[in-house]
């Protein structure tokens, strides 16, 4: 069987690939309803949230969109803190929305840091919003999103997170971290396919939702929010990966997020030891090292292109290259959602014989 390990789409167990071989159900009756209100029960205790959630049909990049017209107006000082591809990508949208962009960009490879954040808060006082990237799964970095959140809600600003690649795998309390928006993705640590976008909401993400102003229609919170207390979405939903999560979610509320983010920790723990046995190093700062997804950097003449190629045709384990400016440079391995010890054992083992095919030459 193929050894998918990519920071995204991820494995689905057999009992969720099951459960999207369902008939349709009406998405405006009540089983649906039924449906959708236990999902978004069990939904929120994996945000460890009291707040709403809502669950949109999109693409992780879908609901960095509706996180920003949703709270923000054109000509808002919006603080971004970068730190990869995909914190890049969040202000990006955030500007081309109309948000006037503070960039606060740290070196790729290294986590931000949050006295750095409180600095630029201090010379921006008219900052809004604060956008923060959890897990940069281009980098394979875990920020300090606690010590973040604590400056910038000190500071009064709305904390709007990326969470689409930790949340479900990687500790995030979201009420205990007063984070205001967070937003994570079904075809990461959820074990769906790709197309759905979940989405908590604080009180005072509600507030500043009632006088943003940026357009916004499909992914309108007012709308999501009104149509879940009739347990229905404002448009057609995909209905097949309500049925995943359904199932998805019971599976992690057997196992318990206490030792999900446990096994995820261990897993992780395996996939660097096994990297560096193997004489590769690691791109992050091992401090800040992701718990799903390890960059590894191209040394000792390691071509990557050749043993991404090599593991997909001879070993039948895929894995991600690098992206951007880190294109051919590094190489990463995915580990999160419906992953175990043995899976890392067999790309550790896999990359072991295909390395010397690589040009690597371990010192």
């Amino acid at each position: 069987m193929e050894q998918l390990r990519i920071p995204g789409p991820t494995p689905i167990p057999d009992d969720v690939r099951q459960a999207m071989a369902r008939q349709m159900i009406n998405h405006r009756g009540p089983e649906f309803a039924e449906t959708i209100n236990r999902v978004t029960r069990n939904l929120k205790m994996f945000f460890q949230t009291k707040n709403d959630a809502l669950i949109l049909t999109g693409s992780g990049t879908g609901g960095l969109e509706a996180a920003a017209v949703n709270v923000m107006s054109p000509g808002d000082k919006v603080l971004s803190v970068s730190y990869g591809v995909f914190g890049e990508r969040f202000a990006m949208i955030a500007r081309t929305f109309g948000a006037e962009i503070i960039p606060l960009q740290f070196e790729w490879g290294t986590a931000p840091d949050p006295d750095e954040v409180k600095k630029a808060i201090r010379l921006n006082d008219d900052i809004k919003t604060v956008l923060v990237t959890h897990n940069e799964t281009s980098t394979g970095v875990t920020c300090d999103l606690e010590s973040i959140s604590k400056v910038v809600k000190e500071a009064g600003k709305l904390l709007v997170v990326d969470a689409i690649s930790s949340l479900g795998s990687i500790d995030l309390p979201v009420d205990e971290w007063q984070c205001d928006i967070v937003i994570s993705g079904s075809q990461k640590g959820w074990m769906i396919p790709p197309g759905l976008s979940m989405i908590s909401i604080s009180e005072e993400a509600w507030k500043a939702h009632n006088v943003a102003t940026m357009p916004r229609i499909y992914w309108d919170f007012t709308r999501a929010k009104s149509y879940l207390e009739k347990g229905q979405t404002p448009w057609t939903p995909a209905v097949s990966l309500i049925f995943a999560l359904d199932v998805s979610l019971q599976m992690m509320l057997d196992e318990g997020l206490e030792n999900i983010i446990a096994r995820h920790s261990r897993v992780a723990e395996q996939a660097r030891k096994g990297i560096k046995s193997l004489g590769l190093s690691l791109f992050a700062d091992e401090r800040y090292a992701s718990n799903t997804v390890t960059a590894v950097k191209a040394t000792n003449g390691l071509n990557i292109k050749k043993i991404l190629q090599i593991l997909r045709e001879e070993y039948k384990v895929v894995l991600s290259g690098g992206q951007q400016k880190l294109d051919g440079h590094i190489f990463r391995i995915g580990h999160l959602g419906w992953v175990n010890e043995s899976d890392i054992e067999i790309v550790i083992n896999s990359l072991k014989e295909a390395l010397p095919k690589a040009g690597f030459k371990a010192l």
